[in-house]
């Protein structure tokens, strides 16, 4: 009963990350503008609702959310320049960074099905670049927005490296790393706002919900199911997320990303998802 529920509350989150583009492209304010007002209010509602966002709040929690909080900005960024199927695959290349930083980061040794696996990513990462869409209306300057992607793929990586690096410390709690991201992420576009009573009420609904279901309610439901879940299944149900992210951004906008983008895409997707399967088919290195 509580696998099925798990299963669900993962899905969910899965489907809320996977919103983010469509949502982001809805509004009218700069990118700045959404991703400060996006993670304060996703900030206020995890230190209100999670009891472990606000304890542990150690150095450790705080370098890892710098690494949250710049990933949180550039993903912004990215999905307001170019399509949110470039922003979003791109972002899915952080498993290459990890590959390559893990050894001197994390004293993980990368393995030889590790770095087979991982040349579909490196080959989807050149057709995202090689099939960028022309500008258009809701993507209005891929040029900036694909190193943009690519960069919070970069950042994601070492986020997802320190949640590894926190285990070693009991005090904290991965939530309040993504709690402390998110209040730097304000932070630092803070200056950048324009006066709040000048925001559109469509922009403050579109904001709202950025704030407190696309972060704050994902991070909740995927915090609460991954513990009962194996980290495999666990893997293929977050798939969904840059799976659907480029379907809302196409119904809602009738954004089309190019062919290339979309075979790009797919080889990151799925190199993904063939290492997640295999890391449990196949013996350990040297097995």
């Amino acid at each position: 009963m509580r696998h099925g529920r798990a299963r669900l509350e993962v899905v969910g989150a899965a489907l809320l990350f996977s919103t983010g583009g469509a949502a982001i492209k809805a509004t009218s304010l700069s990118g700045f503008e959404v991703a400060g007002l996006r993670s304060g209010l996703a900030a206020l509602t995890l230190v209100a609702l999670v009891p472990a966002a606000r304890r542990g709040l150690t150095w450790r929690a705080a370098a890892v959310g710098v690494a949250f909080a710049a990933s949180l900005i550039l993903f912004v960024q990215a999905n307001k320049l170019t399509t949110s199927a470039s922003a979003t695959f791109l972002q899915s290349t952080a498993p290459l960074y990890v590959l390559v930083l893990g050894p001197w980061l994390l004293r993980e040794r990368a393995t030889r099905k590790d770095l087979v696996l991982m040349l579909p990513v490196a080959a989807g990462l050149f057709l995202v670049f090689a099939g960028a869409s022309a500008p258009g209306r809701t993507a209005p300057a891929p040029a900036s927005g694909n190193p943009l992607a690519l960069l919070s793929g970069v950042t994601w990586a070492f986020g997802v490296m320190g949640l590894r690096w926190m285990s070693a410390d009991r005090r904290t709690s991965p939530m309040a790393a993504v709690a402390i991201g998110n209040l730097i992420a304000f932070a630092v576009c803070l200056p950048l706002l324009r006066p709040l009573t000048s925001v559109p009420l469509r922009d403050w609904l579109a904001i709202g919900y950025l704030g407190v279901f696309q972060v704050a309610l994902a991070y909740v439901l995927l915090t609460l199911g991954v513990s009962h879940l194996p980290a495999l299944e666990t893997s293929w149900l977050l798939l969904a997320e840059p799976t659907l992210n480029p379907v809302w951004a196409w119904i809602v906008h009738g954004e089309r990303p190019t062919a290339l983008a979309i075979l790009g895409g797919s080889l990151i997707v799925g190199s993904t998802a063939a290492k997640a399967w295999l890391d449990t088919r196949l013996p350990p290195a040297g097995g």
